[in-house]
C-alpha cells in the first residue's frame, strides 16, 4: 500500500444501473441490494434520484437509515473501516437538491451528487443556455448544497464531448462553491481510453484549486469501451470510480465494478492506488443483482460470468491441471466461484448447510433468520429428491429462490430483521416458513398434458388481502406452461405480456434443480405506450415497468408457476404501494 493512493468505490447499481430497461426494483429489493454492498466494501453507494417521486425519495431514505449505519464486514485490517457514504442524485435546482439532502441525512456519512451538463451540444440543444448561464448555475447550485452537506460531488454532464478549457473554468468554479469530488463523465461513451485518460490528466493540471477535490471517472459502455477507459483516468489521477456490478445500465451499460477491481487486483505494481473490496463477494453480488433485477449475466462475461473459470480445450485443460497459473490469472475462489464443488446430502445437519452457505458468500447477516430457515427446508427437500446430492449451483439457486420470494411483495416483511443466521430451526424442518406477506401463494396445481392431447391446468392461489383460496382453470394451445400461466391469469383478473422465459439447470443430471426466471409487464401499460409513445424515443419498451419472479424445482412446471406468481406479486404490489416515478421520469444521463 506504500506509496499508493486509496482508490474510492461509488457504485450506482441502484440508480444508474436501474435505469436499464426493463428492471424494475422494489424498496425491498434495493435494500437488500444496499446491504450487500456494504458488505462488499463499496465507499459510497448512490442510492437513487429521491425527487423523482415519493416511492423514489421513500427508498433512498431507508437505505440511508437502515443500511447507512451498518459496519458488518467493514472493519479490520485491509477494510475501509467506516459506514458506506450514502448518496443521491439532483440536478443542478434547489428542490432537487434539498430533496436529495433530505432523503440521505440520516446516514452517518452522506453526500449530495449534483450535475449539470457542460458541453455546447447540451447547452445548446437541451438546456438552451448559455456557457456564462452555465457556470453562474454551477456556483449557486453547488454553494447552495454545500450550506446543506460537507460531501459535494459535481458532475459536468457530457464532459468526455466539452470543450477543455470551459471544463476546467466549469470545475473551478465548482470547486471555489464547495465541491469536493469531480466526476468527469463520458456519458454517451465516445471517448477512447487515450482520449479519456488525456481528459483526466488535463483537468487534473489546468483546473483551479484541482489539488483540493478527488476526481472520478464515470464512463459508458457504448463502444465496449467503459473498464479500459476509467482504468486509463485511474492511470491519469482519478482516485474515485463510479461503476455498477454487473456493469448494468442505460444502453450498453456503466464500467463493471468487478472489472476494474480485479484489474488493480491482478496488477498491483501498475497502477498507483489500491482498494478496499472484499473481491471474494463478487461471485454472490452478482448473483443477487442479475436475480432481483432480471438482467442475465452472459455466460462469457469478464470474471462473474458462467464460464470465466471454465476451460474445454484439451490443451487448456492439461495446463491447468498441472499447474492453475498456466490458463487462470485469477483464482476463481478470490472473486467468490468455489472450485470443490462438493455435494451436501440429504443427512448434512444445519452446521453443514450454514458452513456451505459462509463458503458461497452468504455468511453472517446475508440472510435473515427467516431466510436462513426457508433456505435449509428447501435444502432438506431437495436433497430428499436427488441422488447425486446437493451442488453449489443448487444452493446458491435455493437462495436466490429465498430472497425472491421474501421480497416478492416489495413491503416490509412481519419477520424480525436480519440478526446473524440462527441454526436453530422449528420441528418440521421440512416445512418452509413464510418470509413475506406476498398477495399470492400456489396451493395446488394439476397438470394434463401429452402428445394428441389439450393441455389443461387447473389452479389453486390463495389470495392473502381477501384471506380466500381461489381455483380456475385453463386449456392452452402451447403446452402446460401456457395454460399454467391462463390460469393464474383468469385468478387474478390481471391481463398480463410474458416478454421473457428461461429455465436453466443449477447443476448436471436428470434430477437436478430446474430455475426459472420469467420477466411480465401488463398487456395495458404496453398497449397504452406503444399508442403514445415517449417523444424523441425510438421505443417505448423501456419506460414500461417490467417485473422478474424466479423460482426452483426438480419439476419445471411447479417452478414456472411459481416464478409466474412471484413476478404477479411484484406487479401487483407496485400497482398499489409503490408510488416510484416511471424509468422515463426516473432517467437522466451522467
Amino acid at each position: 500500500m506504500a506509496g499508493k493512493d486509496k482508490l474510492i468505490i461509488f457504485d450506482t447499481t441502484l440508480r444508474d444501473g436501474e435505469q436499464s430497461p426493463g428492471v424494475t426494483l422494489n424498496t425491498e429489493e434495493k435494500i437488500e441490494i444496499a446491504r450487500q454492498f456494504s458488505r462488499l466494501g463499496v465507499d459510497v453507494l448512490e442510492a437513487g434520484f429521491p425527487v423523482a417521486s415519493p416511492g423514489d425519495f421513500n427508498a433512498v431514505q431507508r437505505i440511508a437509515r437502515e443500511v447507512g449505519p451498518l459496519m458488518e464486514g467493514r472493519e479490520g485490517e485491509g477494510k475501509v473501516n467506516q459506514p458506506m457514504t450514502i448518496c443521491g442524485l439532483a440536478r443542478s435546482v434547489r428542490k432537487d437538491i434539498q430533496t436529495a439532502y433530505d432523503a440521505v441525512k440520516d446516514a452517518p456519512r452522506h453526500r449530495i451528487h449534483l450535475f449539470l451538463a457542460t458541453s455546447d451540444i447540451h447547452l445548446e440543444h437541451k438546456l438552451k443556455i448559455s456557457r456564462e448561464q452555465c457556470k453562474a448555475q454551477i456556483a449557486e447550485m453547488v454553494a447552495f448544497a454545500k450550506s446543506l452537506c460537507d460531501d459535494i460531488e459535481f458532475s459536468p454532464e457530457d464532459a468526455g464531448r466539452s470543450d477543455r478549457d470551459f471544463l476546467c473554468e466549469a470545475l473551478a468554479i465548482a470547486i471555489e462553491a464547495g465541491a469536493t469530488t469531480l466526476n468527469i463523465p463520458d456519458t454517451v461513451g465516445y471517448n477512447t481510453p487515450s482520449e479519456y485518460g488525456a481528459l483526466i490528466k488535463y483537468l487534473c493540471e489546468n483546473t483551479v484549486g484541482a489539488e483540493k477535490a478527488i476526481f472520478s471517472t464515470h464512463c459508458h459502455n457504448d463502444l465496449g469501451l467503459a473498464t479500459a477507459n476509467t482504468l486509463a483516468g485511474i492511470t491519469n489521477g482519478a482516485r474515485q470510480v463510479e461503476v455498477t456490478i454487473n456493469g448494468i445500465g442505460e444502453r450498453a451499460g456503466n464500467t463493471a465494478l468487478e472489472e476494474v477491481v480485479m484489474n488493480i487486483h491482478t496488477h498491483p505494481d501498475t497502477y498507483p492506488v489500491y482498494h478496499t473490496i472484499n473481491n471474494r463477494l463478487f461471485f454472490p453480488t452478482s448473483r443477487m443483482v442479475s436475480d432481483l433485477s432480471g438482467m442475465a449475466v452472459q455466460a462469457n462475461k469478464a470474471i462473474v460470468g458462467r464460464n470465466a473459470f471454465l476451460h474445454e480445450s484439451g490443451i487448456h485443460q492439461d495446463g491447468v491441471l498441472k499447474n492453475k497459473t498456466t490458463y487462470e490469472i485469477i483464482r476463481p475462489e478470490d472473486v467468490g466461484v468455489t472450485t470443490g464443488n462438493l455435494a451436501l446430502g440429504k443427512h448434512s445437519g444445519r452446521h453443514a448447510f450454514k458452513t456451505k452457505l459462509e463458503e458461497l458468500g452468504y455468511g453472517g447477516a446475508a440472510l435473515s433468520d427467516a431466510q436462513f430457515q426457508a433456505a435449509f427446508a428447501g435444502f432438506k427437500k431437495l436433497a430428499d429428491q436427488k441422488k447425486s446430492g446437493v451442488t453449489d449451483g443448487d444452493m446458491h439457486a435455493i437462495v436466490a429462490e429465498v430472497r425472491s420470494e421474501s421480497l416478492a411483495s416489495g413491503r416490509p416483511s412481519e419477520q424480525p430483521a436480519p440478526t446473524g443466521t440462527s441454526t436453530e430451526l422449528p420441528p418440521d424442518a421440512s416445512e418452509a416458513p413464510e418470509v413475506s406477506n406476498q398477495r399470492y401463494t400456489l396451493r395446488t396445481m394439476q397438470v394434463f398434458t401429452g402428445i394428441g392431447i389439450v393441455p389443461t391446468a387447473t389452479i389453486t392461489l390463495h389470495d392473502s388481502e381477501r384471506n380466500q383460496d381461489f381455483t380456475d382453470a385453463s386449456l392452452a394451445q402451447n403446452g402446460p406452461i401456457e395454460a399454467v400461466f391462463s390460469a393464474i391469469q383468469r385468478i387474478t383478473g390481471l391481463d398480463i405480456d410474458l416478454l421473457n422465459f428461461n429455465v436453466s439447470a443449477t447443476s448436471e443430471g436428470q434430477d437436478t434443480l430446474g430455475k426459472v426466471a420469467v420477466r411480465i409487464a401488463s398487456a395495458k401499460a404496453l398497449r397504452e405506450q406503444s399508442e403514445t409513445p415517449v417523444e424523441g424515443t425510438l421505443t417505448s419498451y423501456g419506460s414500461v415497468p417490467k417485473f422478474t419472479g424466479l423460482a426452483t424445482n426438480v419439476d419445471i412446471i411447479t417452478a414456472s408457476a411459481k416464478a409466474y406468481i412471484s413476478a404477479v406479486n411484484r406487479l401487483v404490489s407496485h400497482n398499489e404501494e409503490d408510488t416510484r416515478a416511471s424509468h422515463q421520469d426516473r432517467s437522466v444521463d451522467i
